[in-house]
């Protein structure tokens, strides 16, 4: 893939590039403030766009108000956000539009090599992955709310995992089921959040969704 990254620690953006480009990607350009972000994207249309959430100047959201640009000028363009902390705000501004080729990840997570550079495949790909730390904060929030009462335990793991990113196959064998359990209580989710099958309707995303906004 072609990749931009995002990211005003050197050290940061420099090891990332390292790590990208001995897998094989091309990092077409490095830049520390979102300006040179936006310049970046227009001029070379990458693949993803890697962008660190605080830059300068006030360090506050100025990646993710870059990654709302990217996606409306440029909507081919995938983009993964990083995050020293989690900010629920951030994840719901992030999630409220459409979330293919979207993720958010702490930067911890890029500590786990394995499973970032699988982030970087899924996002790059049109997957979307959060980081399950921010899933774990989403829950605990959407536990008070009324709109997945209706699932049973073991679905609302499902959906947990779902909203991680992972496929059926990754979800079985972090929940120690079967593929074909997976599929069921897929299924089943669907059914209970009213989403019908739609060829021009992404119920998997529609049911990640209506998780991480209840």
């Amino acid at each position: 893939m072609r990749i931009v990254i995002a990211e005003d620690a050197v050290l940061l953006r420099d090891g990332l590039t390292r790590l990208l480009t001995d897998k094989q990607h091309e990092v077409v350009a490095g830049v520390c403030d979102p300006s040179a972000l936006l310049t970046q994207v227009a001029a070379h249309r990458p693949d993803l766009a890697i962008v660190d959430i605080r830059m300068p100047p006030t360090f506050t959201d100025e990646g993710l108000r870059a990654a709302r640009a990217i996606r409306e000028r440029h909507p081919g363009v995938a983009v993964l956000l990083l995050s020293q902390y989690v900010v629920a705000q951030y994840a719901a501004d992030l999630l409220s539009g459409d979330i293919r080729g979207i993720g958010y990840l702490l930067k911890d997570r890029v500590a786990d090599i394995a499973d970032f550079l699988e982030a970087v495949h899924r996002v790059g790909r049109g997957g979307t992955v959060i980081d399950p730390e921010v899933v774990r904060q989403l829950l605990s929030r959407s536990n008070r709310g009324p709109r997945l009462h209706a699932l049973s335990d073991r679905e609302r793991q499902v959906l947990t995992a779902m909203a991680e990113g992972r496929s059926n196959t990754s979800i079985a064998s972090a929940l120690h089921i079967s593929e074909g359990s997976v599929e069921k209580h897929v299924a089943s989710i669907f059914g209970k959040l009213g989403l019908l099958h739609d060829r021009e309707t992404h119920r998997r995303v529609l049911a990640v969704i209506a998780y991480l906004q209840s």
